[in-house]
C-alpha cells in the first residue's frame, strides 16, 4: 500500500487503473462491492467540507468500508497533539487515513509516521482527489490524450494537481492567472517535464481570452480560498478580467464543456449564465468525486 499525497504518487499505470475503476463503479455500482471488506477509513477535516465529506463517506459505505469522521476540534492536529503522535495512534486503529488539512507539510509528516496509506483530501499545495474526478469528467466528454484544458483564475491547490494530472495523461493544460498569482514554479516545472514525455504540454500566461480560444474544457475556481478572506476585496478587483463569462466561454471549441470544483461564487469567478449552460458539467464533476474516491480506495487497499 502507498500514500496518495499528489496525483503523481499513482504513477502512469496506477492513474490509468484508478480511472478505469472509477468508470466501472459508476457504470456498475455493484462492482464496488467486490472490494476488500471491513476497511476502517478515518476521514479527518481540518477545513469545512460538503462534497469531500459526503462523497468520501458514501464511497466508503458503498465499498463496504467503515468511515470514521474526525474533526480537528477533537484531534487538535499539531496543537493538542503532535502530528507524528496522531499518525502513530490512528495507525493502530485505522486501515486508511484520509486528511483534509491546511498545511501540506502535516500530510507529509503523517505519511512518514503511519504505515496505513495516507490520502490527501486537500492541502494548501494540492487537491489530488479533485484531479481524479476532473479527469474522469473530461474522459466522459472526449479522450484525455490531446485534450486542451484551460484553467482561468487563481494558481491554487486545485490547478496545481490538475496540471500534473493533465500532464500525466498527455493533455494540453493552459493556465491563465494574474501576474503574481500563477501556480508554484516547481509545480509548473514538474508538470512541464511530465508533459514532455506524455505528448502533452503546459502553458501559463495572463491573457485568459487567448488561452481559452479553442479549448475543449474551460475550468475555474473561486478567487479567494479559505484562509484568504482578508484578501477578498483586493482579489475581486485584480481577478475581474478573469471572470468566465458567456463571451469568454464562446471562444472555446463549440463542444467545449465548463467545469468548476465547487463551491462556486456565482457572478464572481463565473457568471450564472455559464454555470447553467447546457455544456456545464459541474454537477457531473461533483458526482465523480464519489466514484473516483471509491476507485482510489479499491486501488490503495488492494495494491
Amino acid at each position: 500500500m502507498s500514500d496518495f499525497l499528489e496525483v503523481t504518487d499513482l504513477g502512469g499505470d496506477g492513474l490509468a487503473s484508478v480511472l478505469q475503476l472509477a468508470e466501472a463503479v459508476k457504470n456498475d455500482p455493484e462492482a464496488s462491492m467486490e472490494a476488500r471488506r471491513g476497511s476502517r477509513v478515518g476521514l479527518f477535516f481540518e477545513k469545512p467540507s460538503t462534497r469531500t465529506r459526503v462523497s468520501c463517506e458514501v464511497a466508503c459505505v458503498d465499498v463496504a468500508a467503515h468511515p470514521l469522521v474526525l474533526k480537528n476540534e477533537e484531534v487538535g492536529l499539531g496543537s493538542r497533539e503532535a502530528v507524528k503522535d496522531v499518525a502513530r495512534t490512528l495507525d493502530r486503529y485505522l486501515d486508511v487515513l484520509a486528511f483534509r488539512v491546511f498545511l501540506h507539510t502535516n500530510l507529509v509528516q503523517l505519511a512518514e509516521y503511519a504505515d496505513a496509506p495516507v490520502i490527501n483530501l486537500l492541502s494548501d499545495r494540492s487537491h489530488p482527489c479533485q484531479a481524479l474526478a476532473d479527469l474522469q469528467t473530461i474522459a466522459e466528454h472526449r479522450p484525455l490524450a490531446g485534450a486542451v484544458v484551460t484553467y482561468v483564475g487563481d494558481g491554487n491547490n486545485v490547478v496545481q494537481s490538475l496540471m500534473l494530472a493533465c500532464a500525466m495523461v498527455g493533455a494540453h493544460i493552459r493556465v491563465a492567472s494574474p501576474a503574481g498569482y500563477e501556480p508554484a514554479e516547481d509545480v509548473i516545472a514538474e508538470a512541464t517535464a511530465i508533459a514532455a514525455a506524455s505528448g502533452g504540454s503546459v502553458t501559463v500566461g495572463s491573457d485568459p481570452e487567448s488561452l481559452v480560444a479553442g479549448a475543449d474544457v474551460v475550468y475555474t475556481d473561486v478567487w479567494t480560498s479559505m484562509g484568504q478572506e482578508d484578501e477578498a476585496a483586493d482579489r475581486r478587483v485584480l481577478f475581474a478580467p478573469f471572470q468566465v463569462t458567456g463571451d469568454m466561454f464562446a471562444l472555446a471549441a463549440d463542444d467545449a464543456i465548463f467545469m468548476h470544483c465547487l463551491p462556486a461564487h456565482r457572478d464572481e469567478e463565473v457568471t450564472d449564465e455559464v454555470m447553467e449552460d447546457p455544456r456545464s458539467r459541474v454537477f457531473d464533476q461533483a458526482e465523480n468525486r464519489m466514484h473516483s474516491f471509491k476507485a482510489l480506495l479499491l486501488y490503495l487497499t488492494e495494491n
